[in-house]
């Protein structure tokens, strides 16, 4: 009911969105004789901050157009390698304007984003992507939203996940370099330990795990407790709901992605309250700059889709109540996976110092999963000043943290081009 529910208020808001819009209309006329007048510019600031808070947010764009290497622009062309039914395996294709740089760009370490499944879309990682671009050639997983596919496609769950990326990892071939962004760290983990044990040529080179919950018993957050404390009936009454007409998902059962974009947002209320109260004052004062930017991050922030029931109700069961990667005794299609096998792979987790959503030490945890992974080839890193969304995006993702993802990919890249070493001196720090 609470799809429906969502759905009805929705439409019940309709009429006042269409009269907000007409009234910001008038306000901003141009031949308006009162349209400086502070009533004037103060009604037209409501009109905006009101519509943002009740439109719809369709699903953003990467829009990366062009990149900065080095002084010179690049062009970049966003292309889909392959389609299925839940995912889009996307690729962002430097445009070379010569055949130097159409090598440069081929010998450029493969990057495999895997992007979240957990209410936002691949487009939050726009930064995340942006900065990975200057120095590699980079794929990421679209996860299509749920309720856009039809029931008749069949259930998704945490092994049709492992499933997909074990599939992409194939497909884009040997020497890839995988960065998992929150949530897929532990399929993407659970993925390549599989590959490890099964001797499989395409395991990848690197492995970079970030804000992932592979062991959520350690430093619990109120999302974690919120996990543990309740059952997972209480979690397919109140939080699974079905697709309403006239969606292409009708009846399917999906965790809606508004209820957790409310989840996220009332974690950090005072904050999402104080950024719009001061959007007003912005708009009220002609401080455009500084409304755009409000503007550009509640697109991609408010922007949310379904989860297929059957992967999240999985996730809460396997990785927050049973921790089963941690303990040893998670299972793949009924086949247990030993993170031990795992010793080719380096292994790079970074966390945030102040990351209310995955703890510190929950993806430290990976380096007690795989022992037999040498020790230049593991590093870990906190970020400090920074929550859970910094750690992937924004200043000190760009200036901070990936540089020394880089830096640990061209480290696993150098043992790749030698294969006698077994490790390499660990320029880039120890697992700290």
């Amino acid at each position: 009911m609470h799809y429906h529910a969502y759905e009805l208020a929705h439409a019940i808001v309709a009429p006042w969105r269409l009269a907000t819009r007409l009234l910001k209309a008038q306000l901003d006329f141009p031949l308006n004789p009162y349209r400086a007048t502070l009533p004037a510019r103060s009604m037209s600031a409501a009109c905006t901050v009101f519509e943002g808070l009740t439109r719809r947010y369709g699903k953003p764009e990467f829009d990366i157009g062009t990149i900065d290497v080095g002084g010179e622009t690049v062009e970049i062309t966003e292309r889909i390698i392959t389609r299925r039914t839940f995912c889009n395996l996307l690729h962002f294709k430097r445009e070379a304007a010569d055949d130097d740089g159409a090598r440069a760009s081929r010998n450029l370490p493969r990057v495999l984003i895997v992007a979240p499944l957990s209410g936002h879309f691949a487009a939050l990682l726009r930064g995340t992507v942006t900065a990975m671009l200057r120095d590699h050639d980079v794929y990421i997983t679209d996860w299509i939203d749920a309720r856009d596919v039809p029931r008749t496609e069949g259930e998704f769950d945490l092994d049709d996940y492992i499933d997909y990326l074990i599939e992409f990892i194939a497909m884009l071939g040997p020497n890839l370099h995988v960065v998992a962004v929150c949530q897929p760290s532990v399929p993407a983990l659970a993925a390549t330990a599989l590959l490890a044990e099964d001797g499989d040529p395409n395991q990848p080179a690197s492995l970079t795990l970030i804000g992932g919950p592979i062991d959520t018993r350690r430093n619990p957050t109120a999302v974690n407790r919120l996990a543990e404390q309740r059952s997972m009936s209480w979690f397919e009454k109140n939080i699974i709901s079905t697709v309403p007409f006239p969606n292409p998902g009708f009846a399917r059962p999906v965790y809606p992605g508004f209820l957790q974009l409310t989840g996220f947002m009332t974690m950090n209320l005072e904050r999402h309250a104080t950024a719009h109260v001061n959007l007003f004052h912005h708009l009220v004062e002609g401080d455009h700059a500084s409304a755009r930017e409000h503007a550009a991050f509640y697109e991609d922030y408010m922007a949310v889709m379904d989860l297929p029931a059957a992967f999240y109700l999985d996730t809460i069961e396997r990785v927050f109540k049973q921790h089963a990667l941690a303990k040893g005794t998670f299972r793949h299609r009924g086949r247990l996976v030993d993170c031990a096998a795992i010793d080719k792979t380096a292994l790079i987790t970074i966390e945030g110092e102040r990351d209310d959503i995955c703890g510190l030490g929950q993806t430290a945890a990976a380096h007690d999963l795989t022992p037999n992974i040498p020790a230049g080839l593991r590093y870990h890193y906190v970020q400090k000043g920074v929550g859970h969304f910094g750690v992937f995006n924004g200043t000190r993702w760009r200036n901070e943290v990936q540089p020394r993802i880089a830096e640990m990919i061209r480290k696993a890249e150098f043992r790749l081009a030698q294969p006698r070493l077994r490790a390499v001196p660990d320029t880039a720090g120890a697992h700290t």
